[in-house]
C-alpha cells in the first residue's frame, strides 16, 4: 500500500433507479499519471466526485493517500487538489488576487511570490492585475489550473483540464503534468482527447456504462486489439481505436 495513491474497490453509486457506477475497481500508483477514459455519461465525474469527497458512494471503498473517503474526508481533502470541468475562479478578483487567496487558504509563506511564479508559468503575467471577468475562456482555464498547483498536494485531480485551451496552452498543461509526475505527485486525469492520454498516461482505464472494461498501460491495451494487418506497413492501433473497440463501437472503426 505504500506505493498506492488511490485504491478503489467495488465502488457503486446510483441515482434512484439509474445505476451510474456498478462495481468499479482500480488502483493508482504514486507519482504516476492515471487516465480515466469514457464517453459522456460513463460515470467519470461521479467517480471523481466520490474520490474528492464531494459525493458519497452507496457501497464499496475508496482510499485516497491512505485515507478512506467516507470516514476520513477531511484528511482526504488535505491530500488533493481538484480542477473541475468548469473554471472555478472568482471573477471579481484579479488573477493575482485569486492565486494569493488560495495560497493564504493553504497557509503558505510568501503568497505573493507563489502567485507571481504561477502567473509566469501559465503566461498570465500581463493580465495579472485585470479582473478575471475580463479574461477569455482559455485564460480562465489556465488560471484555474494554476490555482490547483498552489501548495504541494500529493494528488491532483484534473477533470478534462485542456478543454477550451489553444494548442500552445494545451502543450503547456501537458508539460506541467509530466513535471508533477516526475516530481513524485500523482495526477488523476479524465479527458475527451484520447491522444492526450496516449501521450501522457502511465496507466489507462476505460470506464463504460459504470464499469471498468479494460485497464493497463498503452502497450497492454494494444494487445487487446486484433493484430495489425501487414501489407506494406504495419499499422498500430491508436488509443482512440482501442477505446471504441473495447466499448463496443466497432462499426466506427470500419
Amino acid at each position: 500500500m505504500q506505493n498506492i495513491a488511490i485504491q478503489v474497490k467495488d465502488l457503486q453509486k446510483s441515482y434512484k433507479k439509474l445505476n451510474v457506477l456498478k462495481g468499479v475497481n482500480f488502483t493508482v500508483e504514486q507519482g504516476s499519471i492515471f487516465a480515466l477514459l469514457g464517453s459522456n455519461g460513463a460515470g467519470k465525474t461521479t467517480l471523481i466526485n466520490i474520490l474528492t469527497t464531494l459525493l458519497k458512494q452507496d457501497s464499496g471503498t475508496a482510499i485516497v493517500n491512505g485515507f478512506d473517503v467516507a470516514s476520513k474526508p477531511d484528511h482526504v481533502r488535505q491530500s488533493l487538489s481538484l480542477t473541475g470541468q468548469s473554471a472555478a475562479v472568482d471573477e471579481i478578483l484579479t488573477g493575482r488576487e485569486n492565486l494569493i487567496m488560495i495560497a493564504r487558504l493553504r497557509h503558505l509563506n510568501q503568497p505573493r511570490q507563489v502567485a507571481d511564479e504561477l502567473l509566469t508559468r501559465f503566461g498570465l503575467t500581463d493580465a495579472a492585475t485585470r479582473r478575471v471577468s475580463t479574461y477569455s475562456g482559455g485564460m480562465r482555464r489556465r488560471l484555474d489550473l494554476a490555482m490547483s498547483l498552489v501548495g504541494t498536494p500529493p494528488i491532483l485531480f484534473l477533470d478534462e483540464p485542456t478543454t477550451g485551451l489553444d494548442p500552445e496552452g494545451r502543450i503547456e498543461v501537458w508539460k506541467v503534468m509530466k513535471e508533477l509526475a516526475d516530481g513524485g505527485r500523482t495526477v488523476f486525469l479524465t479527458t475527451q482527447y484520447l491522444d492526450e492520454a496516449e501521450q501522457l498516461a502511465d496507466h489507462i482505464a476505460i470506464l463504460h456504462e459504470g464499469r471498468i472494461l479494460a485497464s493497463g498501460t498503452l502497450t497492454e491495451l494494444k494487445k487487446l486489439f486484433p493484430p495489425a494487418k501487414t501489407e506494406y506497413v504495419e499499422k498500430q492501433p491508436t488509443l482512440e481505436e482501442i477505446f471504441l473497440a473495447i466499448i463496443g463501437k466497432k462499426e466506427v472503426l470500419q
